[in-house]
């Protein structure tokens, strides 16, 4: 298999769970015993979708066609993966609590909300790095201060960062507690202010929702915050590149939301993002639920995308 191959090997094997035609599509792939597993493992790791990996060749009953010792290595992660997730909400419920008796109201962002909204069948499907949470630039040097008074400290040291120069603080940590906090007043880098205007602290906040007692995004924000950090924050518009632990983000938001409706809110952010969901939807198999706005110039970034896979130089 070479890396074409084995990325969309992966990306619909994160689908099976919902999509039949993909179920299929893997299980007679896995039968004919053509696949390069230490392939599979090297890329999925690489993209942070291992324990997704896993959990979704679980759930279509597919782990008995694969090595043995590859299971047991894949059980293993992933139960480490819950051990940690499990000790990161605790932590993000203990943040909240904190926030909210010191009257702010922390909005939670990216992986850890996404686990505290309950996205994922089990919470050890997805790897998060740190607990990203959004104030308002009034509360966010507020939020600082008391993090501060509550044990947490820099992991860095590196200057202040005030409200206007970086999307979030830099990362501070409790001695004790297993994930460093981000607290943002920004949910852009500042080289890309040209669309600070359509997604920010005050548009999100319009129409956050609380799930048992904590605020997170609403889902066509979440899809469109999942999208921005990939192509966006992360430059994948302009290197072509997608991201397939964002990516699966989308494809279980896009059962809880339309996609072509969420990124067909923005105004100059809807063509980046777009080009993300037409992405997914080639690596995903044509997914029944991701749509996009199909048009020459998405047309023409997918090929450009395409290419990606097959240019060695790329």
């Amino acid at each position: 298999m070479n890396y074409k191959e084995t990325f969309f090997f992966i990306a619909k094997c994160l689908t099976i769970s919902l999509e039949d035609k993909n179920k299929q599509v893997i299980e007679k792939k896995i039968k004919c015993d053509m696949i390069d597993w230490d392939a599979v493992v090297k890329v999925s790791t690489a993209q942070f979708v291992f324990p997704a990996l896993y959990y979704n060749l679980k759930r279509a009953d597919f782990l008995q066609y694969l090595p043995k010792d590859l299971v047991s290595s894949m059980q293993y992660i992933t139960d480490l993966n819950q051990e940690r997730n499990e000790q990161i909400i605790r932590e993000a419920k203990e943040l909240n609590t904190l926030l909210l008796a010191n009257n702010i109201t922390p909005i939670f962002l990216k992986g850890t909300g996404n686990l505290l909204a309950g996205i994922y069948e089990d919470i050890a499907e997805r790897m998060v790095g740190d607990i990203d949470f959004i104030f308002s630039k009034e509360d966010y040097p507020k939020a600082i201060t008391i993090l501060r008074g509550f044990g947490y400290s820099e992991v860095e040291k590196k200057e202040y960062y005030p409200p206007d120069k970086k999307k979030h603080y830099r990362r501070l940590q409790k001695e004790t507690n297993i994930a460093a906090v981000e607290i943002h007043s920004g949910l852009l880098n500042l080289k890309e202010s040209i669309y600070a205007n359509e997604f920010n602290y005050n548009i999100v906040k319009k129409d956050c929702q609380v799930i048992k007692g904590v605020t997170v995004l609403s889902y066509a924000n979440k899809l469109n915050l999942s999208i921005i950090a990939n192509q966006i924050n992360d430059s994948g518009f302009y290197y072509k590149t997608i991201a397939l632990r964002n990516a699966y983000d989308v494809f279980l938001l896009s059962k809880k939301t339309n996609t072509k409706d969420a990124v067909n809110s923005l105004n100059k952010l809807s063509h980046p993002l777009n080009c993300f969901l037409a992405a997914c939807d080639v690596v995903f198999n044509n997914s029944e639920t991701i749509e996009y706005n199909k048009n020459v110039k998405t047309a023409l970034y997918l090929k450009n995308f395409n290419n990606q896979f097959t240019n060695p130089i790329r």
